[in-house]
C-alpha cells in the first residue's frame, strides 16, 4: 500500500475517545472546509455500521494509545490506513498533535504521507484468541503464599523445535513495533518497525546467562507451555487471562497487518526513540540528512530530475497498487473512438491518483494525460501521463498493461517511469543517467540478422507490418501496450518494435528508456522519432537494438511501395 494513492480519499472515519471533544471539532471543520464526509465512532462502538467497502477510507483516531490500539483492532481487519492523533495526555503510537491535525490531513490526502506496514501477532491461549500490534507477556502469578515459588518456569518451542526452559519473571513475544524499552532491558535489540516483518522472543529477568533474544519469522509459530501457570496479557491489556497449570499458548503472525499513516508532522522513529529513553539530543530530522548535504533542487537539474523519478515512481506504484486491486472485476466500459478504443473507471482512477501527487509536488509544471484536459504550466517542464496504456488488455483481466510518465522539458523527453502493476516491474530512465528495472541497468540486445530477431508490433491495422517480417524474423508479437514494448526493447526481451501510430502519452516515457538503453528511435523511414503534440496525426515509431535498424527501414521501405503499386 503506499501512500500516494491517499490522494483519493472518499471519506474519513474517526474512532474519538470521551475527552477529545476539542479534536473532533477540528476534525470536523477541515473535513466540512474539504467537502469530505466524516464518522464519528465512540471507542467501544464497532465501524462496521458506517464501513463501505468502495472507495479509500481513512481511518483517524482521536486519543490516546489506548484508542490507537483499538483503532488498529478495528481498521485493520479492512486495511484502513491509520493516522493517530494524541489527543490525550501521553501517547507514544498516536503521534500527531490536535494543532497540526488540519495540516496532517491535507499532507495526507494530497499524497503526501506515507503509509507503513506494521506486523501484527495472532495469540492462541485457553480464554484468548486475538490479535495485538505489541505484545503478548506471559509471567509468573504472585504467590499467595510468600514463601512459595516466585519465579515462573516456561518450556518454549518454535515451529516445533525446543529452544529450552525459561526460568525467570516470563517471556515476552513482541513485534518490531511492540516496547523497545522491553527488549533493551532483555539484551535485545531496537527494531525499525515500519515494514518489519519479524516477531521476537525475549526471557523476561531469567535466571540462565545463556537464554538469549530469538529474533524469527511472523510464519513460525511459538508454543509456550506454562509449567505451573501464570498470567497472559495481550498489548498492556487489550486482552487478560489467567493460565492454569502446563497450559499451551500458541503465538504466530497475524493474518492482517495494520497500516500507519505517517506524515511529517510526526516524529520519526529514532527522534522518538531518543526523546522518550532519554537517548543524547539529536539534531532536528528537517536540519539534517542526506537532503541537507544536496544543493537546492531547483538550481541543479539533476537532482531535479532525479527527485521528478522518484516522485513519479511513488505515483504510479499507488495508483497501480489500485488497478492490481480491481483488475479482473466488472467494471464500466465507453467507447472513446472505435470499438478498440476504451476507457474504464479505472483509467480515470488511476489518472486522479498520479496528477494530484504531481500537481501537489510540481504545482509549476503542465500536465498532458490522455484522459483528462491539459493543465498550462509555469515552467519549461510538462508531464506526460498515460494512466493505463493497455486499457483493452485490463479490461479482459489480461495482464499485460502499465502506467507511463513522462517528463519533458521545452517538449523534449528526458525522464520516463513505465510501471507494470502485475509483474511488479518499475522501468525508468533519465537522459543520460541510463535506463534500469528496478534499479537493475538495462541493455538492448546486439543481434545483427533478422532470421535471429524477435519483433513485437504495436496497432497495426492491416496486419501489413506482421504479414511483411514474420517470414524474415522469429516471430512478431503484439502484446496490447505501446509503453511495455519500447521497455521490453530496452531489456532485450525483443530486438524491434513498431507503432503504426502513436500519442505523445503512449510513448513518451518508454522513448526515454529504450534510448538509454541503447535503442535506436526513429519513424519508418530512419528519421529521428519527435514526439510531437498533435494528437490528431499519425506518429510513426520503430525501435531497434540499432544493429537491425536499416535491415528493419529497408523493409518497411518495400512494404510501402508494395501498397503504393497496389
Amino acid at each position: 500500500m503506499y501512500g500516494r494513492r491517499l490522494a483519493t480519499v472518499e471519506r474519513i472515519i474517526a474512532l474519538v475517545s470521551p475527552n477529545s471533544d476539542d479534536a473532533q471539532s477540528v476534525l470536523q471543520k477541515w473535513a466540512s472546509e474539504n467537502d469530505l464526509p466524516v464518522e464519528m465512532v465512540p471507542v467501544g462502538d464497532t465501524i462496521d455500521s458506517v464501513y463501505e467497502p468502495d472507495g479509500e477510507t481513512l481511518g483517524v483516531t482521536l486519543g490516546g494509545d489506548g484508542t490507537y490500539l483499538e483503532g488498529v483492532r478495528q481498521f485493520s481487519p479492512y486495511g484502513i490506513p491509520i493516522l493517530g492523533v494524541n489527543a490525550g495526555s501521553l501517547a507514544f503510537l498516536a503521534g500527531v498533535s490536535p494543532s497540526d491535525l488540519p495540516a496532517a490531513l491535507t499532507e495526507t490526502v494530497t499524497g503526501g504521507a506515507t503509509i507503513d506496514r506494521r506486523q501484527q501477532l495472532h495469540v492462541r491461549a485457553p480464554g484468548v484468541d486475538c490479535t495485538g500490534i505489541n505484545d503478548v507477556m506471559i509471567e509468573h502469578e504472585p504467590p499467595e503464599d510468600p514463601v512459595d515459588r516466585k519465579i515462573s518456569r516456561l518450556q518454549v518451542f518454535i515451529d516445533e523445535e525446543y529452544i529450552g526452559e525459561y526460568e525467570g519473571s516470563g517471556v515476552a513475544v513482541s513485534t518490531p513495533t511492540g516496547s523497545t524499552g522491553v527488549s533493551l532491558s532483555a539484551g535485545g535489540p531496537v527494531h525499525l518497525p515500519m515494514n518489519n516483518d519479524t516477531l521476537q522472543l525475549l526471557g523476561l529477568h531469567t535466571h540462565s546467562m545463556g537464554v538469549r533474544p530469538v529474533v524469527f519469522d511472523s510464519d513460525s509459530t511459538v508454543e509456550i507451555v506454562a509449567t505451573g501457570g501464570g498470567s497472559l496479557l495481550v498489548d498492556g491489556g487489550r486482552a487478560h487471562t489467567t493460565l492454569d497449570d502446563n497450559a499451551v499458548i500458541r503465538v504466530s503472525g497475524a493474518d492482517t497487518q495494520a497500516f500507519v499513516v505517517s506524515t511529517s508532522y510526526d516524529d520519526d522513529f529514532f527522534t522518538s526513540i531518543a526523546e522518550k529513553l532519554g537517548w543524547a539530543p539529536r539534531n532536528d530530522r528537517h536540519d539534517s540528512g542526506p537532503e541537507a548535504l544536496l544543493t537546492d533542487r531547483n538550481t541543479q537539474s539533476s537532482d531535479l530530475l532525479s527527485r521528478a523519478r522518484r516522485v513519479a515512481a511513488e505515483a504510479a506504484r499507488a495508483a497501480g497498487e489500485t488497478l492490481r486491486e480491481t483488475h479482473g472485476t466488472i467494471e464500466d466500459v465507453t467507447i472513446k473512438s472505435d470499438a478498440a478504443d476504451i476507457v474504464t473507471a479505472a483509467d480515470y482512477r488511476s489518472n486522479d491518483i498520479i496528477t494530484t501527487v504531481l500537481e501537489e509536488e510540481y504545482p509549476e509544471f503542465g500536465i498532458r494525460s490522455e484522459e483528462s484536459d491539459p493543465v498550462a504550466g509555469s515552467s519549461k517542464f510538462t508531464w506526460v501521463i498515460d494512466p493505463l496504456d493497455g486499457t483493452g488488455n485490463y479490461a479482459h483481466h489480461n495482464p499485460n498493461y502499465s502506467i507511463s510518465i513522462a517528463l519533458l522539458e521545452n517538449e523534449t523527453p528526458v525522464m520516463g517511469v513505465v510501471y507494470a502493476p502485475e509483474t511488479d516491474e518499475l522501468f525508468s530512465a533519465i537522459e543520460g543517467a541510463g535506463a534500469t528495472v528496478n534499479g537493475t541497468p538495462l541493455s538492448t540486445t546486439d543481434r545483427s540478422s533478422l532470421a535471429e530477431c524477435m519483433l513485437l508490433s504495436g496497432y497495426d491495422p492491416n496486419g501489413e507490418f506482421i504479414a511483411h517480417c514474420y517470414e524474415s524474423t522469429r516471430g512478431v508479437r503484439s502484446l496490447g501496450s505501446s509503453a511495455l514494448n519500447l521497455c521490453y526493447l530496452a531489456r532485450g526481451s525483443a530486438d524491434a518494435v513498431w507503432e503504426y501510430d502513436t500519442y505523445p502519452w503512449d510513448v513518451a516515457a518508454g522513448v526515454v528508456i529504450a534510448r538509454e538503453a541503447g535503442a535506436t528511435v526513429t519513424t519508418a523511414d530512419g528519421t529521428p522519432y519527435e514526439l510531437g503534440q498533435e494528437t490528431a496525426k499519425r506518429n510513426e515509431l520503430l525501435g531497434s537494438n540499432g544493429s537491425i535498424h536499416q535491415a528493419l527501414v529497408t523493409h518497411l521501405e518495400a512494404e510501402q511501395s508494395l501498397q503504393l503499386a497496389d
